[in-house]
């Protein structure tokens, strides 16, 4: 052992482990935001048609829900270091090209790169938490502060973007994206404690080409869906090629030695509960940012900035809420922390539908400050369930399909609230259109515009001195969408929450447990170490049933 390796202590190490992980996280989720908010103005600077706009954000989104599980099990048996320190190199990689793009497809390319480095960052992230600190009663506030870093990431991206496109041009967002990947991969590499699946993992080819073909096919199916129509042909062979190929998965699993996904975790009711709740929950919210954002910009008018500075006060009350959220963890159930934090979610939601284009800033900001504390609430203990639901050996399996369905969730929501708002609002255009005093002639090329373009099609109309008129029955029937999609995310929080409640229900053993200890494994919803310890590869891995 070398004077350098020496020198670094276990506590050293430790802490390094922890920063570099939140690092890590961090740079996995900064292009969603902040490539999202710059839509418009890539849009206009290659000329751009709004279906292929819509792939500059599904590129990255796709690979990413796609290979989490992969990148999870290669950690396991090659090594987590590995995997992280690629992950970094593959999200500075895709944004450099990105950032080099002269065209709609060589952005796809960097989008695709860096969402592919993302999912190796995911779930290798966690796992490195995992290892470092195998106390879960310590490990929740670690995976808080993980948390609040993928918060962080999300909360600067519309800032950043906002202040870069009010001065240069859009291809500078990326610039950040290139230097601090590398600079935590410098980092990491001398200090980061590597680590691995014990019991001899191995790789599993059906598995892992089984999922991402059906996760891929899923999610495309949905975006094209949404985009299009779910009766085109190409639509209907995606999806019944990703339930196909996902009916196979799950075949493949329960037949192989080393599966990728041991279905045996779904019997964990907590581990369950946190995959449904991630699922349902981040479908709702990222498809609430993502009409949100649509609401700024085509009825209020807003800049990139001011949309972006109106955005940030969720994830910056999410950090501040979820900050106490680890240590609150041992004193509160976490059953009880994520089914209030889903409750604040949806209540917040409930009380936007009344919107309108000239809804002043302070009345919108509490609304999106309490939901931006349910949203701290729910994450650290939904994460750190997760991982805490399955023996210590399997925390990468467990961290890679938590995110999994987590990114799944988030891929879906723009898709199906996107197409939830533009079919409402396109019905209810005509008669928006009618009270405006446009009829005739105009009233139906306005209509059959934003059905075959869209909404934003309208925008690129010659239309003369009905502009205005047209311009605010827009702006009513995208609210007539917006309020539909309110209701829907808050719908769906309430549906995670009741996940929550029935789910993460302690078992009679737990209880028993918890009376002759300090209760902390049965507010986790996790076996004992003892039972981690002694559980074999072929034994189920949660002993909780709903």
């Amino acid at each position: 052992m070398n004077a350098t390796t020496t020198a670094i202590r276990p506590t050293d190490r430790r802490a390094a482990t922890i920063v570099v992980a939140c690092l890590g996280v961090f740079v996995a989720y900064l292009p969603i935001t902040t490539v999202a908010v710059s839509l418009p103005a890539i849009q206009r600077a290659l000329n751009t048609s709004t279906a292929q706009l819509s792939w500059v954000q599904d590129a990255f989104v796709l690979p990413m829900a796609a290979f989490i599980l992969t990148a999870g099990v290669f950690g396991d048996v090659h090594g987590r270091k590995k995997v992280f320190l690629s992950g970094l190199f593959c999200c500075a990689a895709g944004a450099a090209v990105a950032l080099c793009a002269q065209d709609i497809q060589t952005l796809w390319a960097g989008q695709a790169l860096a969402g592919l480095g993302s999912a190796a960052l995911l779930p290798t992230t966690l796992a490195l938490i995992s290892h470092a600190v195998p106390d879960h009663r310590e490990r929740g506030k670690f995976i808080g502060m993980w948390a609040m870093a993928l918060l962080a990431a999300l909360a600067v991206g519309p800032v950043i973007a906002g202040v870069i496109l009010d001065h240069f041009a859009w291809r500078w967002i990326y610039l950040l994206s290139v230097p601090l990947p590398l600079v935590a991969l410098a980092v990491a590499a001398p200090l980061l404690t590597d680590s691995r699946a014990q019991h001899g993992r191995k790789l599993d080819w059906p598995g892992q080409i089984t999922a991402a073909v059906g996760i891929t096919a899923l999610v495309y199916g949905v975006i094209e869906g949404g985009a299009d129509s779910f009766t085109a042909p190409k639509v209907a062979a995606a999806l019944a090629l990703g339930v196909v190929a996902l009916g196979a998965f799950v075949l493949v699993e329960r037949r192989s030695a080393s599966p990728m996904l041991d279905l045996a975790v779904f019997r964990s009711a907590a581990f369950t509960a946190t995959a449904l709740i991630a699922l349902i929950t981040f479908l709702g919210l990222i498809g609430f940012f993502f009409v949100l954002s649509l609401y700024f910009g085509m009825v209020q008018q807003l800049g990139t900035l001011e949309a972006g500075a109106r955005l940030l006060l969720v994830p910056v009350a999410a950090i501040v809420a979820g900050a106490p959220a680890g240590r609150l963890m041992h004193r509160v159930p976490a059953r009880w922390m994520i089914t209030a934090g889903l409750l604040l979610i949806a209540g917040p939601l409930l009380a936007m539908t009344d919107l309108d284009a000239d809804t002043s800033y302070g009345s919108i900001a509490w609304r999106l400050i309490v939901l931006g504390v349910g949203i701290g609430l729910v994450t650290t203990p939904m994460t750190a369930t997760a991982v805490a639901a399955v023996p210590h050996r399997l925390a990468g399996m467990a961290s890679a399909a938590n995110n999994t369905f987590r990114q799944v969730g988030g891929a879906l929501g723009p898709a199906v609230l996107g197409a939830l708002l533009s079919t409402r609002a396109v019905h209810t255009l005509p008669g928006h259109l009618a009270d405006a005093g446009v009829t005739g002639a105009q009233a139906h090329t306005v209509v059959a515009t934003a059905e075959e373009g869209g909404l934003g099609a309208v925008a690129g109309m010659d239309l003369g001195s009905t502009a205005g008129q047209v311009y605010g029955a827009l702006g009513e029937s995208l609210l007539d969408g917006l309020r539909l999609c309110l209701v829907v995310a808050a719908m769906l929080a309430v549906l995670a929450a009741a996940c929550a409640v029935v789910l993460l229900r302690p078992s009679k053993q737990q209880v028993a447990e918890g009376a002759a200890k300090d209760g902390s494994a049965a507010r986790l919803g996790r076996p004992d170490a003892a039972e981690d310890a002694q559980a074999g590869p072929a034994q189920p891995l949660g002993h909780q049933r709903a």
